[in-house]
């Protein structure tokens, strides 16, 4: 029997490869109480299934302070919100519902299956230009160069704003989500400090956009009406709550999908087998090997609720006001659902009943769009590069130190061109 005291999850050894700790606490103690911070921590699937389906207890209306997500336990950092005028609102992914639901049916008319659809031909032009960027040259760091450009690319574009301002969303969006490590008072700072120029660049958008709509999803946001208990025709959004929506889009739309990109370039490298079908052009099976990528490497780790009284889950009592982390990332490699739980496998049955993108309500609004991108930039990539391999010197990889993201720092990669690319081209 492992020793559960020998894991720390918020240790940066253990956070770049946590899934032996996972396995650990699923079979010994899936709902853990983490000595190192208090919190209780949930890694077997039906019990995180069991949680989220119950926001009456398990709330999301988490104080951000709390979770690391907004002023924190430095004064220096809540003085400098309050000095700036911080605006905070509770809105999708820090809201219940029926508030919760009546934000989420604004942000669906933005995400419907028809406006994805019609984004194939958008999105496929952009890995092309992507790819012709990089492919003359035989090698890629294929993070900056194309992991993170292509989701940013096209939140930025849904957005209504300037892909030339991309490094900035970058920043914003890496600022906006808590790392969960005690990184220092300087480094809290700046991270404040980014999230309060996001704001103010927003602000101002959001008031071009009021004088001058575009036909793109802040205009929408702008103008939208959000229902309210006696008032048949709504109200505007404030900007507290404009600016909460758009920095969940941007994280979402971004932060997610680029993880998942270099993750499952990374799990194609280590799996030889499973490429070479792939490569034979079986679309279906792309569709299975992207629902696997998000299965194996759940780029969201996983979310954090509140308890709202007293309750047992799975045998283990946790009181009122307890932090609770539904671990996705534990939950999508349980034994009890998926076989061969640490296997690569584009011919997986179930592969879609991995839970990265969260569950319930709060399924993640992008979740479609986040699939079209992998599909169509995965299918491209292995169409147009042949013998992808890792750079000389660079088979060491390194992850950020972050207990709700997990994302490669950098992917250094050679290649040749494909010869079907050749011909294409």
């Amino acid at each position: 029997m492992t020793d559960l005291t020998s894991f720390n999850l918020m240790e940066q050894g253990t956070l770049e490869c946590p899934f032996p700790a996972y396995r650990a606490l699923r079979e010994q103690a899936p709902v853990y109480r983490i000595p190192q911070t208090g919190f209780f921590i949930v890694t077997r699937y039906d019990l995180v299934m069991e949680a989220v389906r119950n926001t009456e207890v398990f709330s999301s209306q988490i104080n951000q302070a709390a979770s690391g997500g907004g002023p924190g336990a430095y004064p220096e950092v809540v003085e400098l919100y309050r000095k700036e005028g911080l605006l905070f609102a509770s809105t999708l992914i820090s809201a219940d519902p029926p508030l919760h639901t009546r934000y989420r049916n604004l942000v669906n008319r933005a995400f419907t299956a028809g406006r994805v659809r019609g984004m194939q031909g958008y999105i496929q032009q952009i890995v092309d230009e992507l790819i012709d960027d990089f492919i003359g040259k035989g090698e890629v760091e294929f993070v900056a160069e194309f992991a993170i450009k292509l989701p940013i690319y096209i939140i930025a574009d849904q957005l209504g704003v300037p892909r030339s301002d991309m490094q900035k969303f970058k920043d914003w969006s890496d600022a906006s989500v808590p790392i969960g490590l005690n990184i220092g008072l300087e480094a809290e700072l700046a991270r404040a400090r980014l999230v309060i120029e996001f704001q103010r660049y927003f602000l101002e958008r959001m008031e071009e956009r009021r004088a001058d709509p575009k036909d793109d999803i802040l205009s929408d946001l702008v103008n939208a009406r959000l229902e309210e208990d006696g008032n048949p025709e709504g109200r505007p959004l404030n900007g507290a709550e404009l600016l909460s929506i758009i920095q969940q889009l941007l994280v979402a739309g971004n932060e997610t999908t680029t993880n998942a990109f270099a993750a499952g370039m990374v799990l194609l490298l280590e799996n030889p087998d499973q490429l070479a079908l792939l490569k034979g052009g079986d679309d279906k099976l792309m569709r299975t090997f992207c629902e696997e990528v998000l299965r194996l490497e759940s780029p969201v780790a996983g979310l954090f609720r509140v308890t709202t009284r007293d309750t047992v889950l799975g045998g283990h009592e946790i009181p009122a006001g307890s932090l609770v982390n539904l671990r996705w990332a534990a939950a999508n490699r349980d034994d009890k659902v998926f076989a061969e739980p640490d296997a690569l496998d584009v011919c997986r049955r179930n592969a879609g009943a991995q839970i990265a993108f969260g569950v319930g309500v709060h399924f993640c609004v992008g979740a479609m769009l986040a699939r079209e991108e992998m599909f169509l930039g995965f299918r491209t990539l292995l169409r147009r590069l042949a013998n992808i391999r890792l750079a000389d010197g660079h088979e060491k990889l390194e992850y950020h130190p972050n207990f709700i993201l997990r994302g490669l720092k950098q992917l250094r990669l050679t290649f040749d061109r494909a010869e079907v690319s050749q011909a294409a081209e």
